[in-house]
């Protein structure tokens, strides 16, 4: 006795327009995103929607609904890829391992430099050490450090040039760069 073979399975109306049109709606998506390896994905992953969706009632016409969806789904990847390469490619350039001269050591010998800095700073004559703080800590811009100080733009380089030399003196060259 055999058995009776199984029906075949009901052809639905949007996927065999979508393998009837499988390359024109692949060659829309490739001319308006420009990548040939985008398109065939997505008109695959429009295809397994399908598949796995029940399709909808009453689609006049077919090949339309099915551009919107390729389009949408071809959009909707485009904006994953970019958020993925804001987070990822960033990220592939950090170091593996930390900083090693941020240990315990390093921070207690930065802060010896910071406080002999702070005491070179504060023997420098006034005007020099009030040009320097306003153009190396404030950012101040060294012609408004000269128009706010009433002092020539000349003479600002100069505090700066002294006030550095009294800097590398009193520090070892790697705190000052």
């Amino acid at each position: 006795m055999s058995t009776p073979p199984h029906p075949p399975p009901p052809v639905l109306p949007l996927v065999s327009s979508l393998v009837r049109h499988y390359e024109d709606l692949v060659d829309y998506l490739r001319r308006r995103f420009a990548s040939p390896g985008l398109a065939r994905e997505v008109v695959h992953d429009v295809c397994v929607r399908l598949l796995e969706r029940p399709e909808p009632a009453g689609v006049l016409q077919p090949i339309a609904l099915l551009r919107r969806m390729a389009h949408d789904a071809a959009v909707d990847r485009c904006r994953a890829e970019d958020l993925r390469r804001q987070w990822v490619e960033p990220r592939a350039e950090l170091p593996d391992a930390a900083c090693e001269g941020a240990g315990p050591a390093r921070q207690a010998v930065a802060a010896q430099e910071l406080a002999q800095l702070v005491d070179v700073i504060r023997a420098m004559p006034c005007r020099r050490r009030q040009v320097f703080i306003l153009h190396k800590i404030h950012d101040v811009p060294q012609a408004a450090v000269a128009r706010r100080m009433g002092i020539g733009l000349k003479a600002v380089e100069r505090h700066l040039r002294l006030a550095m030399v009294d800097c590398r003196q009193a520090l070892p060259v790697r705190a000052l760069t």
